[in-house]
C-alpha cells in the first residue's frame, strides 16, 4: 500500500524531535554526572588543632566557601610547625596552616613555601601560669621552665623574645618543647613546668575553670609580625597553581565571613574547639582583629621575622623574600 507523503513527513519530524530530546537528555545526564563527581581533595594540616586562629578552614567548610570553589577539604591537627613541615615533606598534606617563624623551614630546604599571610601580631599567644602559681608578673618568669610547642616554633621564639626584651637574655628562661596544647597544659597542671606559652584561648579556658592565669599576651613583644602563614607544597604551586588559588579564595572568604559574623563563628568554635559559649565569644572579641584580609606579606613584619631567624640561630643569614614565600597568589580576592 502506498504511504501518504504527509504522514511520512510527520513521522520523520516526530523521529527528529525524539532524537533531539534524547540528545538533550543525555547532555543533561552528562552534566549531572559531572556535577555529581567528587570535588578536588585538598588535605589541610593545622599546626594546632585547638587554636582559634585556624578556624577559617573550619568556617570555610561549614559555610560552603570551599565547596563553591569545587574543593573537598580534609582537615588534620598536628603538633606544631615542625610537624606541619614534616607532613608537607612527606606529601601527607597539601596545605599547611603554620607560623611565620615556620618559614625558616622553607629556607632550610622544606619542599613547601608560604603562599599567604593570614594573621598579624601574636595576640592569640600568651604566657600562662597555674591559678595558684606564686608568679604574679612577667618578671617572675626569669629563670623558669616554660613549655613551648616545638623547637623553632612561634611559641619558642616568642618565649625567648620575651626573655630578651625583659633584659634576661635569650637564656633567661628554659624553653622545653612539648608539642600539642593538651600536653603543655597537662605539664603545667602537674607542676612539671612553671609556665606555658600557647594559645590565649587555652589560657582563657583555664581561667574559666580557675586552673590558670594569663600573665601577658605576646603581641607586646612582636607588634609588627606575621603570626600565621598558609603553606603549600612547591610541587602543588608549580603543577596546580589554580588549585592553590581556589583554596585561598575559599580561605579568605571565610576570614571575611568571620569578621562580620560573631555568633556563627562562635558556634563553630564551640563545636570544633569544645569551647563554652561565653569563652567562644570572649576569644572572638579578643583575637578577630588579628586576621589579614588579603594574604599580603607586610614588609615590616617580614623584616621582623627575618631578624627572629637570626636571633633564634635558626638561620645564619637573612634569606631573600622569594626563598620564604611566593607573592603570585596575593592579594587574594575571594
Amino acid at each position: 500500500m502506498q504511504q501518504n507523503p504527509a504522514n511520512t513527513m510527520r513521522a520523520s519530524q516526530r523521529t527528529h524531535r525524539c532524537a533531539v530530546l534524547l540528545i538533550a537528555a543525555f547532555t543533561l545526564l552528562g552534566a549531572g554526572a559531572g556535577a555529581a563527581r567528587a570535588d578536588e581533595l585538598i588535605r589541610v594540616g593545622k599546626a594546632q588543632g585547638r587554636a582559634w586562629t585556624f578556624l577559617p578552614v573550619d568556617i570555610g567548610v561549614a559555610q560552603g566557601f570551599f565547596a563553591k570553589q569545587g574543593l573537598d577539604i580534609q582537615i588534620s591537627s598536628l603538633g606544631g610547625d615542625a610537624k606541619v613541615q614534616q607532613a608537607l615533606a612527606a606529601g601527607s598534606i597539601d596545605i599547611g596552616l603554620g607560623s611565620g617563624p615556620g618559614m625558616a623551614f622553607v629556607a632550610k630546604g622544606s619542599p613547601a613555601i608560604g603562599v599567604a599571610a593570614f594573621a598579624g601580631a601574636p595576640r592569640n599567644i600568651s604566657a600562662i601560669v597555674r591559678a595558684d602559681s606564686p608568679i604574679k608578673t612577667v618578671s617572675g618568669l626569669k629563670g623558669k621552665v616554660i613549655a613551648v610547642s616545638t623547637v623553632g616554633s612561634l611559641s619558642d621564639w616568642l618565649a625567648k623574645q620575651m626573655a630578651i626584651q625583659e633584659g634576661w637574655g635569650q637564656d633567661g628562661i628554659r624553653a622545653v618543647p612539648l608539642g600539642a596544647i593538651q600536653t603543655s597544659v597537662a605539664a603545667l597542671k602537674a607542676r612539671q613546668v612553671d609556665a606555658v606559652v600557647l594559645a590565649t584561648e587555652a589560657g582563657f579556658a583555664l581561667e574559666e575553670r580557675n586552673e590558670g592565669r594569663v600573665l601577658t599576651t605576646m603581641d607586646r613583644y612582636a607588634p609588627h609580625f606575621i603570626t600565621h602563614v598558609v603553606f603549600a607544597r612547591k610541587s602543588l604551586v608549580a603543577d596546580k597553581p589554580a588549585l592553590v588559588s581556589r583554596f585561598l579564595k575559599g580561605f579568605f572568604a571565610a576570614i571575611a565571613f568571620i569578621k562580620n559574623h560573631r555568633d556563627e563563628t562562635s558556634a563553630v568554635a564551640e563545636r570544633v574547639l569544645n569551647q563554652s559559649p561565653a569563652l567562644a565569644r570572649k576569644v572572638y572579641d579578643f583575637e578577630v582583629g588579628m586576621f589579614i584580609d588579603d594574604g599580603r606579606f607586610d614588609p615590616q613584619a617580614v623584616a621582623a621575622l627575618k631578624q627572629s631567624y637570626i636571633e633564634m640561630g635558626t638561620l645564619a643569614a637573612k634569606p631573600p623574600d622569594s626563598t620564604l614565600f611566593s607573592t603570585q597568589f596575593v592579594p587574594v580576592k575571594p
